[in-house]
C-alpha cells in the first residue's frame, strides 16, 4: 500500500547563513517533510513499531536544524541523509526549508529550497 507522510509547518530558530550578521542574529524557519513509503505494515497491523515514526522524524530534523550552515541546500541535505540513514525502507522524501523574513533589503515573507531524494 503506497503512503504519502506529510509533516508540515515544524518552526525553528536557527543560526543559517552566509553573511556573519545572519550567524549572529539568528532566523525563524519552516519546515516541511513529504515521505513516499509502503504502508501496508502499519495500516494493517495498527503497530507502530511497523510505522515510520512522526516523532523520531521531527527529532532528527530539529538535531540537523540546530547545526549551523552557510547555505539551505546543506541543510536540506543533512535532513535528507539523516532521514534515509533512520528509515531505509522509504521510497522517496522532499524536504522545503524555508528562511523566513531573510535579510535581503526589502519585505520578504520567505525564502524556499526543496530538495528531494
Amino acid at each position: 500500500m503506497k503512503g504519502l507522510i506529510e509533516i508540515e509547518g515544524m518552526e525553528f530558530f536557527a543560526y543559517h547563513g552566509y553573511y556573519p550578521s545572519e550567524k549572529q542574529i539568528g532566523s525563524r524557519y519552516l519546515v516541511a517533510i513529504q515521505i513516499k513509503a509502503d504502508c501496508t505494515g502499519p495500516a494493517e497491523s495498527d503497530d507502530l513499531e511497523k510505522a515510520i515514526n512522526y516523532q523520531d522524524v521531527y527529532d532528527l530534523i530539529k538535531k540537523e536544524m540546530a547545526v549551523p550552515s552557510k547555505l539551505l541546500e546543506h541543510v536540506c541535505k543533512r535532513i535528507l541523509d539523516a532521514i534515509y540513514a533512520s528509515f531505509p525502507d522509504i521510497k522517496e522524501a522532499t524536504v522545503k526549508l524555508s528562511k523566513m523574513n531573510p535579510p535581503l533589503g526589502g519585505m520578504i515573507e520567505k525564502v524556499s529550497i526543496t530538495l528531494s531524494k
